[in-house]
């Protein structure tokens, strides 16, 4: 029979090896819908998602070569305006998403697709995401188009 020491021994390990993987199931799953809200907002030129899913100190590198902050992405994102459904030409989406974490820090690496009704586009897009005050937040951002 066991006494009290050992399973309360046995419980804290039980404890130690689930809650690990469970936090990181759930951060997971938690960046994997943060990724979809983000890609929505995206196609809507939403300022308050884009606001949301840049950090302040935010190094984005675009498909362009051009490398700038959170300060001229927003004003690009509020210079155009939010679109109404009719004026959505292109619509995005995330396909082959890979999250690793490292604690309060993951990459994401997914492809991501551009739809129109006439083409097609495709990114290799990674991001680093930190997690502050339960919230992540992406501060390096690259974008690179597929090779057709």
């Amino acid at each position: 029979m066991m006494n009290i020491s050992t399973k309360l021994t046995a419980f804290l390990v039980a404890f130690i090896l689930f809650i690990p993987s469970q936090v990181l199931a759930d951060d997971k799953a938690e960046l994997t819908a943060l990724l979809s809200e983000f890609l929505d907002g995206a196609t809507r030129n939403d300022p308050v998602i884009h606001n949301k899913y840049w950090a302040e100190e935010l190094i984005y590198t675009s498909s362009t070569g051009k490398r700038f902050g959170k300060a001229e992405l927003m004003a690009g994102v509020s210079s155009r305006g939010e679109l109404k459904p009719e004026e959505i030409g292109m619509r995005y989406s995330s396909e082959d998403v890979q999250i690793l974490q490292y604690g309060d820090t993951a990459v994401v690496a997914f492809t991501l697709v551009g739809q129109s009704d006439s083409e097609t586009l495709r990114f290799l897009n990674s991001g680093t995401f930190i997690k502050r005050n339960g919230q992540w937040q992406v501060v390096n951002w690259q974008a690179t188009r597929l090779a057709q």
